[in-house]
């Protein structure tokens, strides 16, 4: 229908119906993901965080894989074969490799009592790792429960719990630990004697200590992020709709609000890790760690200290080890809040 050029009619043409065609055309939707496949995509487009995890794995590899088929154990001693250089053998070796046989060099040289040196700072590794992983889950346990109940009831509740978080921050955990090995000595010597039970005599009093001491104290800072998220999350409808069919408050704490901080509950927990780590080959080089001949970390960069000037490698391949250790875990636990936070989230 035609019009004059200077009216503002508009042309009934114009809306004429859009095809099927060309609704699809102009349709753009982008593609519907959940949270941990949007999490999972994040991660791995950061290239520091994936560096990070595969030498986590290697780490991993070469403290619980490969000591299972090196040809010598920490714990064992060869006569002649003290303070070996890397890659030297003891004057019996060198008669042996004469003779015709295959000797395993000493990748890292020996100690001063001729173990080799490589085997015991891979245990030493997996030691340092056992612990911070079994801390950083006894951590995770205690503080979300705690911090959970605490941001879920809230009022005198929340206020009790929190000045008793207040209070534990005080304690002195160097402290509690050396009181706790010296309590806890005959007791665990008495128990390490009964069948089943040796491999407590292993570990020692200290690191029994070490542990009671992260479940005691070191969850408070996860109680309190906790804390904080549960408090914003109690307000969502989804929570206030679950009260009003009646769900009970044990069943509302743990299936709808720890379950929705599950990202931030990963994250802490990895971040922890090397902190975990970090305390553990302190309190071994201050003397505090496993029991000897189970290596540390810590313990045996103390030991290392004796003869630094003639044999430096042996300070430097346990702190070598710890150092990587924890920026690996320190810059994993970055790509993971970068990658689950969704505050972070471009």
């Amino acid at each position: 229908m035609n019009k004059n050029p200077l009216s503002f009619q508009l042309k009934v043409d114009d809306f004429v119906a859009a095809s099927a065609s060309e609704k699809e055309s102009l349709t753009v939707m982008r593609e519907s993901v959940g949270f941990w496949k949007d999490g999972l995509r994040r991660f791995t487009k950061n290239k520091i965080a994936m560096t990070a995890l595969v030498i986590v794995l290697l780490i991993v590899v070469l403290c619980f894989i490969v000591p299972a088929f090196y040809p010598y154990k920490y714990e064992q001693q060869m006569k002649g074969s003290e303070r070996l250089a890397p890659m030297q053998y003891s004057k019996i070796e060198q008669q042996q490799i004469d003779a015709g046989e295959s000797v395993f060099p000493h990748i890292l040289g020996t100690d001063s009592n001729g173990r080799d040196y490589a085997i015991r700072v891979m245990v030493g590794g997996r030691v340092s790792l056992m612990v911070g992983i079994v801390a950083s889950l006894l951590i995770l346990v205690i503080g979300s429960l705690y911090g959970a109940i605490s941001g879920y009831f809230g009022g005198i509740v929340d206020l009790i719990m929190m000045r008793i978080v207040d209070i534990i921050y005080t304690v002195p955990d160097v402290l509690i630990i050396i009181l706790l090995a010296q309590i806890l000595k005959f007791p665990l010597q008495s128990l390490g004697e009964v069948s089943g039970f040796g491999w407590i005599q292993k570990l020692g009093p200290n690191m029994i200590s070490m542990f009671i001491v992260f479940a005691l104290l070191y969850w408070v800072g996860m109680a309190r992020i906790v804390r904080s998220q549960i408090m914003v999350l109690k307000q969502n409808e989804y929570v206030t709709a679950a009260r009003a069919l009646g769900a009970k408050k044990r069943r509302i704490i743990g299936k709808h609000l720890i379950t929705n901080c599950i990202g931030t509950l990963i994250v802490t927990t990895t971040l922890q890790i090397p902190s975990s780590i970090f305390t553990e080959s302190f309190l071994s080089f201050l003397g505090l760690g496993v029991q000897a001949p189970m290596p540390s970390l810590g313990s045996l960069a103390s030991a290392a200290l004796n003869g630094f000037q003639s044999f430096p490698e042996k300070l430097f391949a346990p702190a070598f080890l710890i150092f990587i250790i924890i920026l690996s875990f320190n810059l994993l636990g970055d790509g993971l809040r970068d990658a689950f936070d969704p505050k972070l989230k471009s």
